[in-house]
């Protein structure tokens, strides 16, 4: 049960984890297993439980901003000016963006994870990567008529089917995205090995966080709170912010995290963590309550009025991101392929949302088409762009931050052998500057960079909580970013004139014919591209000297019993929607806080 005030109010608990999102979801629940440990949730947002809004698959995008929808979300603003001038949305809620998301179940490739281990954290790694996820997968395999009709060859062989995210196929998926698929495979990439065992590389069909018995989206508030919601020593309050961590007034060699304190209902209130207290606000928040904390740079916080506790610099920078563009072709009149341009129309909304509740229409189909390619698959230039790359990184190698070099050395070879290229088929128009014609359908594909050589920050500007912090993507400080994404666009611009979507498709609709040299496709770029709303990384697992924020522990540096955990301890992004990330770093979390993990 949901608890209220009074359960919160002048009371201590063993844990207090800060934010009920996919990551503190998880963590309270695993936490909470032991009868003797009390944990205490504080969410900012609502419970939302029953919410159709939220659990009906193929709703993209509808959470973000619209008051027709009971979901509240998180804006941050960026420091960008004109088209690109748009807000971040984030889940404020219980299940955090677990709920909002599109509900991809996408692995990263192993090398990635290993990644994090080279960078200093011992036991980071694929093979405790792949064990821990295996805990949180509830995978309902589909049956050997379905594969065998809609030409699904994906090895699950390692994927967990007793954890209690429900992950499945959609019970909808058009014979059009196998033409689809096969274009992609036409068009020179592999059909992928093995995509949920570390091995993504090539085209394939990926599960979601989808019931198959109710059609609705699993996700963290369905999986790791409804279940253990009775359980006694399991707290979760809503609608609380948390403004800060409050240190104990003894002082010491460290920062010992005594209590957190939140508002709620316009009041504020202090609660006491009587072990530890842990950060699970997200890439976007986590950074900020560290600051208003006194934990950050001196600098930064000498300007918004806030003593230093710890001196930690690493805070709010090294942020990653994820990015993407839309490319769309129209559908010719006879092609069989119910889109979601059809949701236009609202007699034919109204006739999906019946067809919902017996299994059936678009309301049970899903963004499964993944495709992952390095950039010799895309382009004839990789090797010109790679070497420019290298080059610019040999002679600035003394300019960087500590620790940046490192990493843009594993970037390196990722570039060349990594598969950070991706492409995303979506079933209906989803691109920029063109709107949509009347009676027409579309096939869009997502053209999304994942290893982004760029670097942002995320400061706090304030030292009133209420006030959202800064979030600066600094998107193209690399050229090589620009230069990748460019060829990615032209690679995907391409798919038209190949079988069968050449048959499939009367013309590009975005960008459009008026956007044909290199040049105009980086002003088209820079006019439309979009956050993925992945941020990472703004609380980075790395050495302290390296512009780390946390240890292998995910204990924050230069404090006593104060934890990160959530995707912003990620050191270098991964090309994957970071969901299963995220759950897989709350697990190995709690193992971590526990006392139960083993290198």
């Amino acid at each position: 049960m949901l608890a209220t005030i009074g359960d919160v109010k002048d009371k201590s608990f063993d844990y207090i984890v800060c934010g009920g999102g996919t990551a503190g979801l998880t963590l309270a629940a695993r936490l909470s297993e032991d009868p003797d440990t009390t944990v205490l949730v504080l969410e900012a947002g609502a419970a939302n439980f029953d919410d159709m809004a939220i659990l009906r698959p193929a709703s993209y995008g509808s959470h973000f901003g619209n008051a027709a929808y009971a979901w509240d979300h998180n804006t941050i603003k960026q420091k960008l000016t004109g088209d690109n001038a748009h807000m971040w949305a984030r889940g404020k809620g219980l299940g955090g963006s677990s709920g909002i998301n599109f509900l991809c179940w996408i692995k990263p490739p192993a090398e990635d994870i290993d990644d994090i281990e080279r960078l200093g954290n011992p036991g980071w790694n694929w093979n405790n990567f792949e064990k821990y996820i295996q805990r949180t997968e509830g995978f309902v395999p589909p049956t050997e008529d379905f594969k065998l009709r809609k030409g699904l060859k994906l090895d699950a062989s390692k994927m967990g089917t007793e954890g209690p995210l429900k992950i499945a196929y959609p019970a909808t998926i058009e014979d059009a995205e196998q033409k689809v698929e096969e274009t992609l495979i036409n068009a020179g990439l592999s059909a992928a090995a093995r995509p949920m065992n570390g091995q993504p590389h090539g085209t394939y069909f990926a599960p979601l966080t989808y019931d198959p018995k109710t059609h609705t989206r699993s996700y963290a508030a369905t999986a790791f709170y409804l279940p253990n919601q009775d359980r006694p020593n399991l707290t979760v309050l809503v609608n609380a912010h948390v403004n800060r961590v409050v240190p104990a007034s003894a002082t010491g060699p460290k920062f010992v995290a005594e209590s957190v304190e939140f508002k709620h209902e316009d009041q504020t209130y202090v609660v006491r963590a009587k072990k530890e207290v842990v950060l699970s606000t997200g890439a976007l928040k986590s950074p900020q309550i560290l600051e208003l904390s006194g934990i950050g740079n001196p600098n930064l916080l000498r300007r918004i009025g806030v003593t230093t506790k710890v001196d930690l610099p690493g805070v709010g920078t090294n942020v990653q991101e994820h990015m993407i563009v839309g490319v769309s072709f129209e559908l010719r009149d006879d092609v069989k392929f119910d889109t979601l341009d059809l949701l236009g129309d609202p007699e034919v909304a109204a006739k999906h949302l019946e067809l919902h509740s017996t299994g059936e229409g678009l309301f049970t189909t899903g963004i499964i088409g993944f495709s992952f390619a390095n950039l010799g698959e895309v382009t004839p230039r990789a090797s010109e762009i790679i070497k420019a790359a290298e080059d610019k990184i040999m002679k600035n190698a003394n300019s960087y931050p500590p620790g940046l070099l490192e990493q843009y050395k594993i970037s390196l070879e990722r570039l060349k052998n990594g598969v950070g290229c991706e492409f995303i088929s979506f079933p209906g128009l989803n691109s920029r500057p063109n709107p949509p014609e009347k009676g027409k359908r579309y096939i869009s594909f997502y053209v999304a960079m994942n290893h982004a050589f760029s670097r942002g920050t995320i400061h706090a500007t304030s030292k009133d909580p209420s006030v959202d912090p800064e979030f600066d993507p600094r998107y193209f400080d690399e050229e090589v970013d620009l230069q990748v994404w460019v060829e990615m666009v032209k690679f995907c611009r391409n798919l038209r004139n190949i079988s069968p979507l050449k048959e499939m498709t009367t013309k590009e609709h975005n960008p459009g014919p008026d956007v044909q040299t290199d040049e105009q496709i980086v002003d088209w770029i820079k006019q439309v591209m979009s956050t993925t709303w992945h941020t990472a990384s703004s609380c980075s697992m790395l050495p302290k000297a390296n512009g780390g924020v946390v240890d292998p522990q995910l204990k924050v540096y230069g404090t006593e019993n104060l934890r990160v955990v959530d995707l912003s301890v990620l050191p270098l992004h991964i090309a994957a929607h970071p969901q299963a990330a995220v759950y897989a770093i709350a697990e190995q979390g709690a193992d971590i806080i526990k006392g139960k993990f083993q290198l």
